[in-house]
């Protein structure tokens, strides 16, 4: 019987294989740390009075609470002493450690899960974890990447290891090209809709198909990166030329073609659960309630709310007597996050913004997801392209995605966001969030409503 690309990664990482009464361990090859969970887990190794056991295997960075804005002086304004002291934590805990941190004027900071794949760290066939759970993105290189707690991230930094039982296999295959309109969050969106917020629970989701082929390897970062919103918390994708290309631009480059060899699923594997997407299909999509399943095409009318769940998120987004979307007034536009911050999203968006003028209603910021991508932005001139729409253009940060960092939307207010979570108060306490693409997010910020 064949073998699955999750079934190869997870063998070949595998120190001891997996008991009725006992969990796989698993090798760790790329541990990513921030702010929120590792000062936590430099805890716990004190108190075990244990070293880290591989520091040239981890990289830390501040993202999530990292400040969009600077003073007159040049200075990062973090939003209060709270923060100060999470920082403060990673960086000394690095510093003893001795683990490469990329903290605020880092020439490498960023969003970590833009940054690893960036410098080439994310490579095919590794186990990638990190204390968040979008590290389901790393998955697009073909690696086993998924989220972990943080008295697992103490684990793994005293032994570079694991415990993990075995998911299902799950495929998605999705047929024919993408149309030029459809981007990969549309993609994501509406394959979320098909197997719905838990459908992927307990599952390791593989994407197959012409469509996926074509995709860049941005655009596949960002489906993988949407997986955990689909209740599953891997998401893979076969690493080909496209993989083998990317890598080889990437700062620090190194030799993968090797590693990525066999890397694929054997025709005769056995899958637990299938799902076919036709590409034709697909169209521009935006959500409409408070977890990316609930999500409709762009233009399409509103869904009657047939669950509980549904009717409360229909009175969270204020959509009573309302047929449709279009029309209603949007106060913020966020264009960033480790779903969508990166160069190709930010030139997708000064397409459409260019020569236009953010609507006089709307406050728009966008923020990309690391220094190389704003460096490489400002370099093409696309942070005048926003600024002169009227847009703010921040400084590399999780910002709006999850409002940490002191970025928040005022209760009530609608933001169209182009991160990855609408859940309630993602924003900010009462703030109502509609995930949409870059370019449906730029068009929305000149026109000032849906």
């Amino acid at each position: 019987m064949g073998q699955t690309l999750f079934d190869k990664v997870w063998q070949q990482n595998t120190v001891k294989a997996e008991t009725p009464d006992q969990p796989a361990l698993l090798y760790v090859g790329l541990h990513l740390l921030h702010e929120i969970t590792a000062p936590q887990a430099f805890a716990m190794l004190e108190q075990w009075r244990l070293p880290v056991r591989r520091p040239d295997l981890s990289l830390a960075m501040v993202d999530h609470c990292a400040p969009t804005s600077k003073d007159a002086n040049g200075r990062f304004m973090v939003k209060d002493q709270a923060t100060v002291a999470q920082i403060d934590a990673l960086t000394s805990g690095c510093t003893r450690h001795g683990i490469p941190c990329f903290s605020l004027d880092h020439p490498f900071q960023g969003i970590v899960h833009a940054v690893a794949p960036e410098l080439g760290l994310s490579r095919p066939g590794q186990v990638i974890v990190c204390g968040d759970s979008h590290t389901s993105t790393h998955g697009a290189f073909g690696a086993i990447a998924f989220g972990i707690g943080s008295s697992e991230v103490a684990e793994v930094l005293a032994t570079q290891c694991i415990l993990q039982r075995r998911p299902k296999n799950l495929r998605v295959i999705v047929d024919k090209v993408l149309s030029p309109d459809v981007s990969a969050k549309d993609l994501a969106l509406y394959i979320t809709t098909k197997l719905g917020a838990v459908g992927g629970k307990g599952y390791a989701i593989e994407y197959q198909g012409a469509g996926i082929r074509a995709l860049s390897m941005e655009q596949r970062l960002t489906l993988c990166n949407m997986t955990i919103e689909m209740g599953a918390r891997f998401g893979l994708i076969a690493p080909d030329q496209t993989t083998l290309d990317y890598l080889s631009r990437c700062l620090l480059r190194r030799e993968i073609e090797a590693s990525a060899q066999g890397l694929f699923s054997d025709p005769d594997a056995q899958w637990d659960k299938e799902l076919v997407i036709d590409a034709d299909q697909v169209s521009p999509m935006m959500s409409w309630g408070t977890n990316p399943a609930m999500s409709i095409a762009i233009g399409e009318e509103l869904p009657l709310p047939a669950t509980a769940t549904e009717r409360q998120a229909y009175a969270y987004m204020g959509w009573q007597g309302q047929k449709v979307a279009s029309g209603r007034v949007v106060d913020h536009v966020f264009i960033g996050s480790c779903t969508n911050g990166r160069i190709s999203d930010l030139r997708i968006a000064a397409a459409q913004m260019l020569g236009k003028t953010v609507a006089t209603n709307t406050q728009c910021l966008i923020v990309p997801a690391s220094k190389l991508v704003k460096q490489q932005a400002e370099d093409e001139g696309l942070d005048l392209v926003f600024r002169q729409a009227g847009a703010t253009w921040g400084e590399p940060s999780c910002s709006l995605c999850n409002a940490m960092n002191g970025d928040l939307v005022a209760p009530g207010r609608l933001s169209v966001s182009t991160s990855n979570r609408n859940f309630e108060g993602r924003q900010g306490q009462g703030a109502r969030t509609v995930l949409v693409s870059p370019a449906s997010a730029a068009q929305i910020a000149i026109r000032g409503h849906l």
